[in-house]
């Protein structure tokens, strides 16, 4: 399943190169900038130019059911980790009941909805696939070198993890804000204080380096032990 899983995502994200040099060539680049900054309407255009305002009307009703499926889904989880994940476990250290934990998920749901629509605003002209990138960024900055080096490295420590994500978390999200993203397209500043668009090729080496760091500089001795019970669940299946 993970195979044939694999290969349709890969051929999807494929097509995504044809329809857009083909909106690129059939509809044209200015046409495209006219109608929106950030080439989002490309594939709509397209369908327009291909086969007039039905299948236009038609590939937009895909899309739209396509970004409330994604939307909707993404509100779940979030709203569904800061009630469980956050608040029940760290906040309330466990204790909280059920009936408060579903108070906790309809406020972050609608925190979230507001967070979201208010970003959407703000970020207007930015093509979405940019977005998107962004979003793996701040996503690998404050988790892949926690993962990688929990998996792989004896000496990792929680206070490494910790000073990781956050380092990742906190830098990342500063480089976005000072980019010309926010600096030039949305504030109107002539120049950006941090040159690039996306923040990853300096988080996520940086949070890399601090867990490295925060680890060596304040050991536990229990790590090797966690890592040991973590490498047995790996290749066994089972603490035992």
């Amino acid at each position: 399943s993970v195979s044939y899983a694999t290969a349709i995502i890969g051929v999807f994200y494929l097509l995504t190169f044809i329809l857009g040099f083909g909106a690129m060539v059939i509809v044209g680049q200015d046409t495209i900038r006219d109608v929106d900054t950030g080439g989002n309407m490309a594939a709509l255009l397209l369908a327009s130019a291909l086969g007039g305002p039905g299948f236009m009307g038609f590939i937009s009703a895909v899309a739209f059911a396509t970004i409330l499926a994604v939307v909707a889904g993404l509100t779940l989880a979030g709203a569904a980790a800061l009630s469980h994940d956050l608040w029940v476990n760290v906040v309330r250290g466990g204790t909280a009941s059920d009936q408060e934990q579903l108070r906790v998920a309809r406020v972050s749901s609608a925190v979230l909805g507001v967070l979201a629509i208010i970003l959407g605003i703000v970020f207007e002209g930015q093509n979405v696939a940019y977005m998107v990138g962004l979003a793996f960024a701040i996503a690998a900055s404050a988790n892949f070198p926690a993962l990688l080096l929990s998996v792989f490295w004896r000496g990792f420590t929680t206070r490494g993890a910790q000073a990781s994500m956050f380092t990742g978390t906190v830098v990342s999200l500063v480089l976005i804000y000072l980019s010309p993203a926010i600096q030039m397209d949305v504030l109107g500043h002539a120049s950006a204080i941090f040159p690039l668009r996306n923040p990853g090729i300096i988080s996520i080496p940086l949070a890399f380096l601090v867990a490295l760091v925060v680890s060596v500089v304040w050991p536990e001795p229990e790590a090797a032990s966690g890592f040991a019970k973590l490498e047995r669940r790996v290749h066994l299946g089972a603490d035992e």
